[in-house]
């Protein structure tokens, strides 16, 4: 029996990066594009509205709420609903998924309010089947802070005053308060127990990170891995460069054992040749001739034999031979080692490049992820190149990657009026912008970075008494001050 999958957290604004995830005009590296056209929308938007961003700016307006909205104020909340992987796969299979997606809307509505859910969205086209739901915390009744200083109040014998309490009023807080949490997980849990899932182990000490913590870690741990892989690459080719270093020797060593083995062949043939030499002499003193023949032919066999036996040739022979062959089996056993330590080096290659795969898989799985759950990431690795051009280092780029405010002393590059501009304690922010590059724009002092540069030429022309305004006639474009 698998478990349910309900998450719920924040939005910033009007959650206009989250709207190009779930309509499909940021697509992750992970979506199967083929299959967008199976994804289903299960809320109909009001009459005039076209997108999750309209519905959500048409319930606040419509809502009847009597306080300005907050700049800060967290005007949506997300939600994603699933089930265990295999579990989704059986539901689909079983043809239930129409019949889930119907009973999981319901419970939003029933949860939340029916008004209050604007958008709801089946993928179809992911892995898993899920759920993207944006609810609008519109509540009703007491501030739940109100109430609990109400009671204390109450304890303590302090005056309280009526307050409306049946007004309409956007409060995330409440909508997400630590009690109620848990109970959305047993309710949506119990909703769901038809299709064979069921709710977490409460209690469990395992805590939700903010989508952008975990992002900036998955970014951070990605840079480790990728540096991680250099390293392991730098060390493969040095082990390879070793490897060819002992066979080298090992075929320096192959030869000199050929040239060994070629002298031992010829010395054993010049033995051989003196060993036919002292048989064919006793063949002579065998054969039947005449006495005086017998007697020279004797006579010269002994002279010939004792030549042969007092000649030192043979014995030296063998010493040398004997001698070739201890060097041989030197350099048979040198042999024997250098392979043994290239078998060695190959198996400790193989596992690290066994872990090298394992460890670049890992980087697939994480980088989709990322492009899974978070698609503006991809737009950050955009930046990195222009962070580069414009001057700042890795730990200057790392800085504007978390998107605060980040000061800065030195020089910037303007790329589009190749020039180095002197920047003294300014501030630099890498900001979300669906209309900017990869989803962001980068700031200086909280302008445009191309407004502070050309701000910057135009200081820079007047100091050295170059008008470039444009004049208003057709003839140059620049003047020189007097």
């Amino acid at each position: 029996m698998g478990y349910v999958v309900l998450h719920i957290e924040k939005a910033a604004g009007t959650d206009a990066a989250m709207s190009g995830h779930v309509e499909r005009r940021i697509t992750p590296a992970n979506v199967i594009t083929t299959l967008t056209y199976l994804n289903e929308e299960l809320v109909e938007f009001p009459k005039g509205v076209t997108n999750r961003t309209e519905a959500i700016r048409h319930r606040l307006d419509n809502a009847g709420l009597e306080r300005k909205i907050g700049k800060n104020q967290v005007r949506a909340l997300r939600v994603m609903l699933s089930g265990s992987p295999e579990d989704m796969k059986r539901i689909r299979q079983a043809g239930q998924l129409d019949a889930w997606a119907k009973d999981s809307c319901g419970w939003l509505q029933k949860t939340f309010g029916k008004e209050n859910v604007v958008s709801a969205v089946l993928h179809l086209d992911e892995k898993t089947p899920h759920i993207h739901a944006t609810v609008v915390p519109i509540v009703r009744g007491e501030r739940r802070k109100a109430k609990l200083e109400r009671e204390k109040n109450a304890q303590s014998g302090k005056r309280t005053y009526r307050t409306k309490k049946d007004r309409p009023r956007l409060c995330a807080d409440d909508v997400m308060a630590r009690e109620k949490l848990k109970e959305y997980q047993t309710t949506y849990a119990e909703a769901m127990a038809k299709y064979g899932l069921q709710r977490g182990i409460e209690g469990l000490e395992a805590k939700h990170i903010s989508t952008q913590q975990y992002y900036r870690e998955v970014f951070v741990r990605k840079n480790e891995i990728v540096e991680q892989i250099e390293a392991m690459i730098g060390q493969k080719e040095t082990l390879t460069v070793d490897i060819a270093a002992l066979q080298a020797r090992q075929r320096i060593a192959q030869t000199d054992c050929n040239t060994i083995d070629e002298q031992r062949q010829k010395k054993q043939e010049e033995l051989a040749e003196a060993e036919t030499e002292l048989a064919q002499t006793r063949r002579e003193i065998k054969t039947d001739k005449l006495k005086g023949v017998a007697v020279d032919a004797t006579t010269k066999a002994v002279e010939r034999i004792g030549a042969l036996f007092h000649d030192p040739k043979p014995a030296r022979y063998e010493k040398q031979i004997a001698d070739l062959q201890e060097e041989i089996a030197d350099k048979d056993k040198c042999i024997g080692q250098l392979q043994q330590e290239i078998k060695t080096m190959q198996a400790g290659h193989g596992k690290e490049v066994a872990d090298l795969k394992q460890e670049a898989q890992q980087v697939v799985k994480a980088l989709m992820r990322v492009d899974d759950l978070c698609p503006y990431v991809k737009g950050l690795l955009k930046w990195e190149n222009y962070c580069k051009n414009v001057g700042l280092d890795k730990e200057g780029t790392r800085a504007l990657f978390t998107m605060q405010p980040y000061r800065y002393t030195g020089e910037l590059h303007s790329i589009r009026y190749n020039h180095t501009f002197k920047a003294n304690d300014v501030v630099l922010q890498l900001k979300p912008d669906e209309d900017g590059p990869g989803g962001f724009r980068f700031t200086i002092n909280g302008k445009d970075d191309d407004v502070w540069f050309k701000q910057q030429r135009k200081e820079f022309y007047q100091k050295i008494g170059i008008n470039i305004e444009p004049r208003q006639n057709k003839g140059n474009k620049y003047s020189v001050g007097n």
